[in-house]
């Protein structure tokens, strides 16, 4: 079991750019795939992006391509969420999360992941 921490939302003007980070407990975290969603006031949570276990694939939803990167550093049981030209539209409670099915590189659905952190904020003014 993992416990994963959010960290590094907050308010940003239209353009600019938030790295967030996520950690997690314990010290076996390369087991897990990880992944960020967000979920903005009203809409379903939806996928933002997913990396695989080593970190050597990452996969994005189609619409966030050349904007949002993810990235994990196992040794620091972290995994990062690079957005850059944010716009109010990106504004939403992000949320990391881990799975550790066997067989499951990544997935963009929110009923593989099996822990999930608190989420953090993120507020983007036009």
């Amino acid at each position: 079991q993992v416990q994963l921490v959010e960290s590094g939302g907050g308010l940003v003007q239209a353009g600019g750019s938030l790295r967030l980070s996520c950690v997690g407990s314990g010290r076996t975290f390369s087991i897990y795939a990880l992944a960020w969603f967000r979920q903005a006031p009203g809409k379903e949570r939806e996928f933002v992006a997913a990396i695989t276990r080593s970190g050597d694939s990452t996969y994005y939803a189609d619409s966030l391509k050349g904007r949002f990167s993810i990235s994990r550093d196992n040794a620091k049981n972290t995994v990062y969420l690079r957005m850059n030209s944010l716009n109010p539209e990106d504004t939403a409670v992000y949320y990391c999360a881990a799975h550790s099915r066997y067989g499951v590189t990544w997935s963009d659905s929110s009923r593989t992941y099996d822990f999930w952190g608190q989420g953090t904020q993120v507020t983007v003014s036009s």
